[in-house]
């Protein structure tokens, strides 16, 4: 791991395990997912509004309940301050980019603010790739 990308995950660890919004909505945000951005790759294991463990490059058998995947062009533009049009959110840039959501789309949906809230921080941390 790079040591930016080193401290983009750790500035990133911080500010969600530290968000007034996620820990007020993430009593039950236990999941894990996957973030695939082409380039890289995170697996994020959370328990109770709290990351338990954030895994870089994960290998091939590393189990997650659903992956976020795009390629590293739109992820990047996610993490800009102002993201262009189409590039606010996951949805947006599904129907539009190259955004996938694979997996158990029903503990993304019972988790999605919490989700959407960790992508917007991106904006905060810059892109992870």
């Amino acid at each position: 791991m790079t040591t930016s990308t080193e401290s983009a995950v750790t500035e990133f660890r911080r500010l969600s395990d530290s968000d007034p919004e996620i820990q007020a909505h993430g009593k039950y945000f236990s999941c894990s997912f996957l973030w695939d951005m082409e380039e890289k790759k995170f697996l994020v294991r959370m328990h109770r509004g709290r990351i338990e463990e954030l895994i870089v490059d994960p290998g091939p058998l590393e189990d997650y309940d659903f992956a976020v995947r795009a390629g590293a062009d739109t992820w990047r533009e996610f993490g800009r301050q102002t993201p262009a049009p189409m590039f606010h959110g996951i949805w947006a840039a599904s129907f539009q980019r190259d955004m996938r959501l694979e997996g158990n789309l029903l503990v993304l949906m019972q988790n999605l603010r919490c989700v959407t809230r960790q992508i917007e921080l991106l904006r905060a941390t810059g892109p992870l790739v």
